[in-house]
C-alpha cells in the first residue's frame, strides 16, 4: 500500500488554513462574524492573565483586528450564542454545540466528586442542595456570594471553600451554567432557568456515539490530519481508546487514509487525514506575509508537542519557572509570519503609564531580522496597543536579543 506523504510545507501551509490563520487578517467581528469565527476554531479558550491582553482577545484579535473584548461579551451574556465549560481548560463554546456536551457532563459528574473530595480536603458535597437552593430563591451568585460564613484562604487560586467547590461542581456537571462573568469571577444560574426547555430534556440527549462521531470529525476538520490521540485531545471529550475505534471504523469505510507527515527536521509520522488531502485548496495558495503575535494558548500552538514537529519551535511557558531559571520571560508571545515562527517576544502593557514595554524579542534560528520584518512588527505593534489599552510603545535596551 502506497501511504501519501504530506510535505512539511504542506502540513504548515493546511494546518494554518484550518486554524484561520491563512488569510490576511481583516473583516467585521462581532455578533454572527465573531461567531462565526469561534465555530471555525470551534472554541476559544479563556484565560485570565492580561500582560498584553486576555489569551482568549488576542486568539480573535489575531484573526480580527477590529476585534474587540467587548463584542465577546455581548455575544456570550445578552445574545447567547455561547455557553462556557471545559474542554482541555475553561472555554467559550458556540451554543449550538451544546448537546455534544452532555457525555461530558456526565463523565464529569461521576469523576469529579472523588477528585475534589481529594483535592481540597473538605465536605463540599453537603453544600450542593444548599447552593441550589440559594440561586433557586435569589437568582445568579458568584462564589463571593455563598458559603459566606465558610473559611475563605488566601493560599492559592485553587483553594476553593465548600460552596465554591459546590458551584464549581453542579456546573461541571450540569445543574449551573454560567451567564457571565464580573471581572473574571464567574456567574451561575439554574441551567433549567436559563436554556431552552429541549436542551434540558433528557429525551433530547445524544447518545454516546454520536458524541464520539462528533468529536472525531469535527477535531479532524480543524486539525487536517491527527493521530487518534490528537483526536481525543482536542475537545478532550473522549478517551484515546474511543478515538481509536472511530479511526479504525472510518478506515474500513473508506472515509479516512492514512499518510505521513514530514516534520519540520525530515522526520516522518504517520496520522490520518480525508481522503483527497493532497489536493486541498490550502496548497495553492500562501499564508499572508502579515506578521501576527499570537497568544501561547492559541489553538495553533496548543499541542507544543506537535507545533514542535511542524515548526520546529520548541516553545514553553515560564510562568510558573523560577525567574532564575527562565530561558526567556513570564509571558512570551510566538510571532508568525507566513507559515513560520519567525520569533518570540516578551512584552508587557503599563497601563498606567500608557505604554507597551517590549523587553526583548529572540529571532528564530536560521530567520533575518531586517528592515521589513521591522516594519511588519511595528506595524503589527501599532494594531496590538488598541487592544491592550495603550497609545505608546518603547523597547529596552537590548530588546533584539
Amino acid at each position: 500500500m502506497n501511504i501519501r506523504k504530506l510535505g512539511n510545507r504542506d502540513a504548515r501551509r493546511i494546518f494554518l488554513h484550518r486554524h484561520l490563520l491563512s488569510d490576511t487578517p481583516t473583516g467585521p467581528a462581532q455578533g454572527a462574524d465573531l461567531l462565526s469565527l469561534i465555530e471555525g476554531l470551534g472554541f476559544v479558550q479563556l484565560d485570565s492573565i492580561n500582560t498584553v491582553a486576555r489569551a482568549h482577545d488576542l486568539i480573535l484579535f489575531a484573526r480580527k483586528p477590529r476585534y474587540r473584548p467587548q463584542a465577546l461579551k455581548t455575544l456570550y451574556e445578552r445574545d447567547g450564542g455561547l455557553f462556557e465549560h471545559w474542554t482541555h481548560d475553561a472555554a467559550v463554546v458556540p451554543m449550538a454545540y451544546y448537546a455534544y456536551w452532555e457525555m461530558r457532563r456526565k463523565r464529569d459528574a461521576a469523576t469529579l466528586r472523588k477528585r475534589y473530595r481529594n483535592w481540597h480536603q473538605h465536605d463540599f458535597e453537603s453544600q450542593l442542595q444548599n447552593v441550589l437552593d440559594q440561586i433557586r430563591e435569589q437568582g445568579p451568585v458568584c462564589s463571593a456570594d455563598v458559603g459566606k460564613d465558610e473559611k475563605r484562604s488566601n493560599s492559592g487560586w485553587w483553594d476553593w471553600h465548600p460552596s465554591k467547590t459546590a458551584l464549581e461542581y453542579l456546573w461541571r456537571a450540569g445543574a449551573l451554567h454560567v451567564v457571565g462573568r464580573d471581572g473574571f469571577q464567574k456567574r451561575y444560574d439554574l441551567t433549567e432557568r436559563v436554556l431552552e426547555t429541549h436542551l434540558c430534556d433528557p429525551a433530547h440527549a445524544l447518545d454516546d456515539a454520536q458524541t464520539i462521531d462528533w468529536c472525531c470529525s469535527g477535531a479532524l476538520d480543524r486539525l487536517g490530519f491527527a493521530t487518534h490521540t490528537e483526536l481525543a485531545a482536542f475537545w478532550a471529550h473522549i478517551t484515546p481508546a474511543e478515538a481509536k475505534q472511530w479511526v479504525t471504523r472510518e478506515l474500513a469505510l473508506g472515509q479516512l487514509e492514512p499518510i505521513e507527515v514530514i516534520a519540520a527536521d525530515g522526520s516522518a509520522r504517520s496520522a490520518y487525514a480525508r481522503p483527497g488531502i493532497g489536493d486541498d485548496p490550502a496548497l495553492l495558495n500562501a499564508p499572508t506575509q502579515r506578521l501576527r503575535v499570537l497568544s501561547p494558548f492559541d489553538p495553533a500552538l496548543r499541542d507544543r508537542q506537535r507545533a514542535e514537529r511542524l515548526f520546529g519551535f520548541s516553545y514553553r511557558i515560564e510562568m510558573f519557572v523560577p525567574e532564575a531559571k527562565r530561558i526567556y520571560g513570564y509571558y512570551v508571545f510566538p510571532i508568525l509570519q507566513g507559515d513560520s515562527i519567525i520569533a518570540r517576544v516578551d512584552m508587557k502593557a503599563f497601563r498606567g503609564l500608557d505604554t507597551l514595554v517590549v523587553r526583548a524579542l529572540w529571532v528564530e534560528p536560521g530567520t533575518r531580522w531586517g528592515k521589513a520584518r521591522q516594519s511588519a512588527f511595528e506595524a503589527e505593534l501599532a494594531r496590538l496597543i488598541r487592544l491592550a489599552g495603550v497609545s505608546k510603545i518603547t523597547y529596552e535596551d537590548g530588546w533584539l536579543r
